[in-house]
């Protein structure tokens, strides 16, 4: 309730020296609520600059966004893993991140196996409702080149002399960048082709290294292996937000066999994941928040590990497509939109006069060598 100043009144028949003392400390009074006054503007001033802080903080920053999508076993019984990661590389490209920015390392080749009865054909269930593989699948790494160097390498942007513009991870301060790994771990490890391993203090230090480097806005790993949540316990890096199918001591089970091939398609978690994200659009309104719940210990069996203590956004807030999307600068509407053109003779008039008022404010002309220069050689 707001101070009145006539609320103070003095009855009139105190004394002088009172009225007077009366007056000063009315006086005071006054003063003392005017500056309370101010302070509370100050301070509603402040708080409205932190909302606007944190609202900006809130929103995303990043300009492009990059794939990383890792299958690190081979032979044959492991197919589920090729078709994990196969279905992730549908998913994110279909959302809208393309295949110049997406790097695809698979370290066996099922489509072409001796052993699948449907050649250069990939599924993710025992139905073959969606052929993962694809006529487009762009394989960066394939069989042998996928090795733990190599790997560590593209993060760091350490590739060798003559490494393909295609097998470069080529990432800013700009760039959200998602890596998903699949294969088989174990505690604070997963191996590569059977023969070789990363550990998660080696993972740490190459996320660390793309940090120094200015290599990544926000980064979100998503690990479907045994033990998957040790992969991410030694980062330090801020602005990582992750996700594992299992907890360390746990296993990561698959989801149903194909009996007429004889081994298991996809792995639960990654199933799940998938169920989520084909009902996602690129102007969906889903959120990471929503995501990190797909999979409750209920269906995965395993439980799914989520690290969000580095990360400075609620992932509640964040939209799905801020990893699993792509930059598109458009304008959605819902309305009828009129494109069609007036008359064709005054369309070309308007061009005509267009053509000519252009030609009247240019003062120079643009001029391109031959491509074919002959004189040259007379």
């Amino acid at each position: 309730m707001p101070f009145k100043p006539h609320d103070l009144n003095m009855p009139s028949n105190m004394p002088p020296s009172f009225i007077k003392n009366g007056s000063t400390m009315k006086l005071l009074i006054i003063a003392v609520l005017l500056a309370f006054n101010a302070s509370i503007a100050v301070c509603q001033e402040l708080n409205n600059q932190l909302n606007q802080y944190i609202d900006a903080v809130q929103r995303s920053t990043h300009t492009n966004n990059w794939a990383v999508l890792v299958d690190a076993s081979r032979f044959w019984f492991n197919y589920r893993h090729v078709a994990n990661v196969l279905s992730i590389y549908r998913s994110v490209k279909r959302l809208g991140i393309p295949d110049s920015q997406i790097i695809l390392m698979i370290a066996d080749d099922m489509a072409c196996n001796p052993r699948n009865p449907r050649p250069g054909q990939v599924y993710n269930n025992a139905n073959q409702h969606i052929n993962v593989y694809g006529d487009d699948v762009e394989v960066d790494y394939r069989g042998y080149e996928v090795t733990v160097e190599n790997f560590v390498r593209l993060l760091t942007g350490r590739t060798q002399n003559g490494t393909a513009r295609s097998k470069k991870l080529l990432t800013d301060a700009g760039s959200n960048v998602l890596i998903y790994l699949t294969g088989h771990g174990g505690d604070g490890f997963l191996k590569f082709q059977d023969s070789e391993e990363i550990t998660s203090q080696e993972l740490a230090d190459a996320v660390e290294q793309m940090w120094e480097k200015k290599r990544y806005n926000e980064l979100f790993l998503m690990v479907d292996t045994c033990q998957a949540a040790s992969l991410y316990e030694k980062f330090t890096s801020p602005n990582i937000l992750a996700v594992a199918s299992s907890l360390v001591g746990e296993d990561s089970l698959s989801h149903h066999v194909d009996s007429s091939i004889g081994v298991y398609m996809i792995d639960r978690y990654t199933y799940y994941a998938l169920e989520f994200l084909e009902k996602v659009q690129p102007n969906s309104d889903k959120t990471m928040g929503e995501f990190l719940k797909v999979c409750p210990k209920r269906l995965c069996i395993s439980t799914v590990g989520v690290r969000k203590d580095l990360y400075r956004r609620d992932p509640n807030k964040v939209p799905i497509t801020d990893f699993f999307g792509s930059i598109r600068p458009t304008e959605i509407t819902t309305g009828r939109v009129n494109i069609t053109l007036t008359e064709e003779e005054d369309f070309i008039e308007a061009l005509r006069q267009q053509e000519e008022t252009n030609s009247q404010h240019s003062n120079f002309n643009v001029q391109f060598e031959q491509q074919f220069p002959k004189d040259l050689f007379n």
